[in-house]
Protein backbone atom coordinates (compact mmCIF):
# COMPACT_ATOMS: atom_id res chain seq x y z
CA UNK A 1 0.00 0.00 0.00
CA UNK A 2 1.34 3.42 -0.92
CA UNK A 3 2.17 5.86 1.83
CA UNK A 4 1.15 9.50 1.89
CA UNK A 5 2.33 12.69 3.48
CA UNK A 6 -1.05 13.06 5.20
CA UNK A 7 -0.61 9.70 6.92
CA UNK A 8 2.88 10.70 7.96
CA UNK A 9 1.69 14.02 9.38
CA UNK A 10 -0.91 12.19 11.46
CA UNK A 11 1.68 9.73 12.79
CA UNK A 12 4.05 12.54 13.69
CA UNK A 13 1.30 14.40 15.51
CA UNK A 14 0.54 11.27 17.54
CA UNK A 15 4.21 10.88 18.51
CA UNK A 16 4.84 14.54 19.33
CA UNK A 17 5.39 15.58 22.94
CA UNK A 18 5.47 19.28 23.89
CA UNK A 19 7.64 18.54 26.94
CA UNK A 20 10.19 16.78 24.73
CA UNK A 21 10.19 19.73 22.34
CA UNK A 22 10.97 22.06 25.25
CA UNK A 23 13.80 19.89 26.55
CA UNK A 24 15.28 19.53 23.05
CA UNK A 25 15.95 23.26 22.90
CA UNK A 26 18.92 22.94 25.26
CA UNK A 27 20.89 21.06 22.57
CA UNK A 28 20.61 23.89 20.03
CA UNK A 29 21.32 27.60 19.97
CA UNK A 30 17.81 28.96 19.52
CA UNK A 31 18.18 32.42 21.05
CA UNK A 32 17.69 35.39 18.70
CA UNK A 33 20.72 35.81 16.46
CA UNK A 34 22.05 32.29 17.11
CA UNK A 35 22.39 29.62 14.44
CA UNK A 36 19.08 27.86 15.26
CA UNK A 37 17.06 30.95 16.14
CA UNK A 38 14.35 30.15 13.57
CA UNK A 39 14.14 26.41 14.28
CA UNK A 40 10.94 24.90 15.63
CA UNK A 41 10.48 21.51 17.28
CA UNK A 42 7.52 19.14 17.48
CA UNK A 43 8.98 16.90 20.18
CA UNK A 44 9.64 13.50 18.57
CA UNK A 45 12.52 11.28 19.68
CA UNK A 46 15.21 10.16 17.23
CA UNK A 47 14.31 6.45 17.69
CA UNK A 48 10.71 7.28 16.76
CA UNK A 49 11.92 9.23 13.72
CA UNK A 50 14.05 6.28 12.62
CA UNK A 51 11.04 3.99 12.96
CA UNK A 52 8.96 6.37 10.85
CA UNK A 53 11.73 6.55 8.25
CA UNK A 54 11.56 2.77 7.75
CA UNK A 55 7.77 2.83 7.56
CA UNK A 56 7.71 5.70 5.08
CA UNK A 57 10.85 4.81 3.13
CA UNK A 58 8.86 4.73 -0.13
CA UNK A 59 7.62 8.29 0.23
CA UNK A 60 7.55 10.05 -3.15
CA UNK A 61 10.22 12.60 -3.96
CA UNK A 62 7.60 15.32 -4.31
CA UNK A 63 6.53 14.65 -0.73
CA UNK A 64 10.16 14.62 0.44
CA UNK A 65 10.55 18.01 -1.21
CA UNK A 66 7.75 19.32 1.02
CA UNK A 67 9.04 17.51 4.10
CA UNK A 68 12.61 18.79 3.88
CA UNK A 69 11.32 22.34 3.44
CA UNK A 70 9.26 22.22 6.62
CA UNK A 71 9.72 24.75 9.40
CA UNK A 72 9.65 21.79 11.80
CA UNK A 73 13.08 20.40 12.62
CA UNK A 74 11.95 16.80 13.02
CA UNK A 75 10.32 16.79 9.59
CA UNK A 76 13.56 17.86 7.95
CA UNK A 77 15.43 15.22 9.98
CA UNK A 78 12.93 12.56 8.87
CA UNK A 79 13.23 13.57 5.21
CA UNK A 80 16.98 13.00 5.43
CA UNK A 81 16.56 9.58 7.06
CA UNK A 82 14.16 8.53 4.30
CA UNK A 83 16.60 9.78 1.65
CA UNK A 84 19.30 7.57 3.18
CA UNK A 85 17.01 4.52 2.93
CA UNK A 86 16.28 5.32 -0.70
CA UNK A 87 19.93 6.01 -1.47
CA UNK A 88 21.09 2.71 0.04
CA UNK A 89 18.76 0.63 -2.10
CA UNK A 90 18.86 2.84 -5.17
CA UNK A 91 20.33 2.31 -8.60
CA UNK A 92 23.24 4.41 -9.81
CA UNK A 93 20.75 6.76 -11.46
CA UNK A 94 18.62 6.98 -8.31
CA UNK A 95 21.67 7.74 -6.16
CA UNK A 96 22.68 10.52 -8.52
CA UNK A 97 19.19 11.99 -8.24
CA UNK A 98 19.22 11.79 -4.43
CA UNK A 99 22.67 13.36 -4.23
CA UNK A 100 21.52 16.19 -6.51
CA UNK A 101 18.34 16.62 -4.43
CA UNK A 102 20.42 16.78 -1.25
CA UNK A 103 22.74 19.42 -2.68
CA UNK A 104 19.86 21.46 -4.10
CA UNK A 105 18.08 21.45 -0.72
CA UNK A 106 21.05 21.83 1.58
CA UNK A 107 19.87 25.27 2.74
CA UNK A 108 17.28 23.27 4.67
CA UNK A 109 20.02 21.10 6.21
CA UNK A 110 20.70 23.87 8.66
CA UNK A 111 21.54 22.36 12.02
CA UNK A 112 24.36 20.18 13.23
CA UNK A 113 22.26 17.05 13.78
CA UNK A 114 20.73 17.32 10.32
CA UNK A 115 24.22 17.40 8.84
CA UNK A 116 25.55 14.66 11.08
CA UNK A 117 22.74 12.19 10.38
CA UNK A 118 23.04 12.47 6.60
CA UNK A 119 26.31 13.85 5.22
CA UNK A 120 28.31 10.62 5.53
CA UNK A 121 25.66 8.31 4.10
CA UNK A 122 24.61 10.46 1.15
CA UNK A 123 27.37 12.93 0.26
CA UNK A 124 30.27 10.81 1.50
CA UNK A 125 28.91 7.62 -0.03
CA UNK A 126 28.25 9.33 -3.36
CA UNK A 127 31.60 11.05 -3.82
CA UNK A 128 33.62 8.03 -2.67
CA UNK A 129 35.59 6.81 -5.72
CA UNK A 130 34.48 9.93 -7.57
CA UNK A 131 35.86 13.45 -7.81
CA UNK A 132 36.38 15.25 -4.50
CA UNK A 133 35.44 18.57 -6.12
CA UNK A 134 31.99 18.68 -4.47
CA UNK A 135 33.64 18.40 -1.05
CA UNK A 136 36.15 21.12 -1.88
CA UNK A 137 33.37 23.47 -3.02
CA UNK A 138 31.44 22.78 0.19
CA UNK A 139 34.54 23.25 2.35
CA UNK A 140 35.19 26.63 0.72
CA UNK A 141 31.59 27.81 1.15
CA UNK A 142 30.65 30.79 3.30
CA UNK A 143 27.90 28.61 4.80
CA UNK A 144 28.70 27.03 8.14
CA UNK A 145 26.49 24.05 7.28
CA UNK A 146 28.11 23.48 3.88
CA UNK A 147 31.51 23.35 5.54
CA UNK A 148 30.28 20.91 8.19
CA UNK A 149 28.74 18.72 5.47
CA UNK A 150 32.12 18.63 3.70
CA UNK A 151 33.94 17.48 6.83
CA UNK A 152 31.38 15.00 8.16
CA UNK A 153 30.91 13.48 4.69
CA UNK A 154 34.50 12.25 4.86
CA UNK A 155 33.51 9.88 7.66
CA UNK A 156 32.57 7.51 4.82
CA UNK A 157 36.17 7.57 3.60
CA UNK A 158 37.44 7.07 7.14
CA UNK A 159 35.26 3.98 7.59
CA UNK A 160 36.90 2.63 4.42
CA UNK A 161 40.37 3.42 5.86
CA UNK A 162 40.98 6.07 3.20
CA UNK A 163 42.75 9.02 4.84
CA UNK A 164 43.74 11.31 1.97
CA UNK A 165 40.39 13.03 1.42
CA UNK A 166 39.51 13.51 5.12
CA UNK A 167 42.95 14.95 5.86
CA UNK A 168 42.76 17.27 2.85
CA UNK A 169 39.38 18.65 3.93
CA UNK A 170 40.55 18.91 7.54
CA UNK A 171 43.59 20.90 6.41
CA UNK A 172 41.34 23.16 4.37
CA UNK A 173 39.22 23.91 7.44
CA UNK A 174 41.96 23.90 10.04
CA UNK A 175 41.78 27.64 10.76
CA UNK A 176 37.98 27.89 10.64
CA UNK A 177 36.67 30.24 13.33
CA UNK A 178 33.30 28.50 13.81
CA UNK A 179 33.02 26.29 16.87
CA UNK A 180 30.85 23.73 15.04
CA UNK A 181 33.45 23.36 12.32
CA UNK A 182 36.31 23.05 14.79
CA UNK A 183 34.40 20.27 16.56
CA UNK A 184 33.62 18.50 13.28
CA UNK A 185 37.25 18.59 12.14
CA UNK A 186 38.47 17.39 15.53
CA UNK A 187 35.85 14.64 15.53
CA UNK A 188 36.93 13.31 12.11
CA UNK A 189 40.60 13.50 13.10
CA UNK A 190 39.78 11.51 16.23
CA UNK A 191 38.00 8.91 14.07
CA UNK A 192 41.14 8.58 11.98
CA UNK A 193 43.22 8.19 15.12
CA UNK A 194 41.02 5.34 16.32
CA UNK A 195 42.03 3.43 13.22
CA UNK A 196 45.59 4.66 12.61
CA UNK A 197 47.23 6.67 15.36
CA UNK A 198 50.39 7.20 13.31
CA UNK A 199 48.46 8.95 10.54
CA UNK A 200 46.83 11.24 13.08
CA UNK A 201 50.03 12.13 14.94
CA UNK A 202 51.87 12.83 11.68
CA UNK A 203 49.06 15.20 10.70
CA UNK A 204 49.01 16.92 14.09
CA UNK A 205 52.74 17.49 14.69
CA UNK A 206 53.23 20.39 12.27
CA UNK A 207 49.81 21.86 13.03
CA UNK A 208 48.82 21.29 16.65
CA UNK A 209 50.34 24.49 18.06
CA UNK A 210 48.37 26.72 15.67
CA UNK A 211 45.07 24.86 15.23
CA UNK A 212 42.09 25.98 17.36
CA UNK A 213 42.12 24.49 20.86
CA UNK A 214 38.61 23.08 20.51
CA UNK A 215 39.66 21.21 17.39
CA UNK A 216 42.80 19.90 19.06
CA UNK A 217 40.93 18.77 22.18
CA UNK A 218 38.48 16.79 20.08
CA UNK A 219 41.26 15.26 17.98
CA UNK A 220 43.33 14.04 20.95
CA UNK A 221 40.43 13.05 23.18
CA UNK A 222 41.40 9.34 23.13
CA UNK A 223 45.11 9.93 23.74
CA UNK A 224 46.65 8.93 27.10
CA UNK A 225 46.33 11.74 29.64
CA UNK A 226 50.05 12.52 29.75
CA UNK A 227 50.23 12.79 25.97
CA UNK A 228 47.11 14.98 25.84
CA UNK A 229 48.69 17.33 28.35
CA UNK A 230 51.87 17.63 26.28
CA UNK A 231 49.87 18.49 23.17
CA UNK A 232 47.87 21.11 25.01
CA UNK A 233 51.04 22.57 26.54
CA UNK A 234 52.79 22.59 23.15
CA UNK A 235 55.64 20.37 24.29
CA UNK A 236 55.39 17.44 21.88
Amino acid sequence: MSVTLTQLDNDMLTLSRPERAASTLRFFKVAPGEYASDDRFIGISVPDLRHLAKRYSDLAMADLDILIGSVWHEKRFLALLILIHQFNRGTTHARQAIFDFYCDHRHHINNWDLVDCSARDIVGAYVFDRSTQPLILLADSVSLWDRRIAMVATHFHIKKAQWEVPLAIADRLIRDSEDLIQKAVGWMLREIGKRDIIVLTEFLRPRYTTMPRTMLRYAIEKFPEIERKRYLEGTI
